[in-house]
């Protein structure tokens, strides 16, 4: 996988978009990290697409749906959005609640590729083999399961 390093600034709620300022903290970011925005660097996705992936992994993360080794006592530290005025807890509820829509409207068959791809980020080759698909069928079914979500996001 290609790398495409950026320097970014380091907030409390993790790396900012913006550029470090003087001073500041910062962090190094592969921006070519994650499959889905490889797809979408290449043209292979639609902005529509990406973002929708965006939010599901988004929602992912808040809802705390990894796989962790041991107890997290760390609080899920989001800044504004669709949750603001909720405690912790139940911006973790609404965020779950949206991921399960979300899956739940790319329906049936199409919601692995899109979890492994999306979620765990895996790349289609290797999602394509590990639910033995025949190659480069994975991108096609990707393409169909985030339109299902951008709709599920209302995403125009």
């Amino acid at each position: 996988m290609q790398r495409s390093l950026v320097e970014r600034e380091l907030t409390s709620e993790g790396p900012s978009p913006k550029a470090p300022r003087r001073g500041g903290r910062s962090v190094t970011v592969n921006l070519a990290e994650s499959p889905l925005t490889w797809l979408h660097s290449r043209g292979h996705l639609s902005d529509r697409l990406f973002a929708a992936g965006e939010l599901l992994r988004a929602d992912w993360e808040r809802a705390q749906l990894s796989q962790g080794l041991t107890m997290r006592w760390d609080a899920v530290r989001i800044k504004g959005g669709p949750d603001s005025g909720l405690t912790l807890n139940e911006r973790q509820i609404a965020a779950k609640q949206r991921f399960d829509g979300a899956i739940a409207a790319a329906g049936s068959g199409l919601e692995d590729v899109l979890w492994r791809v999306v979620c765990a980020g895996e790349t289609l080759p290797i999602a394509e083999k590990a639910l033995d698909w025949p190659v480069r069928s994975g991108k096609l079914v990707l393409k169909i399961a985030l339109q299902r979500v951008a709709d599920f996001y209302r995403i125009a």
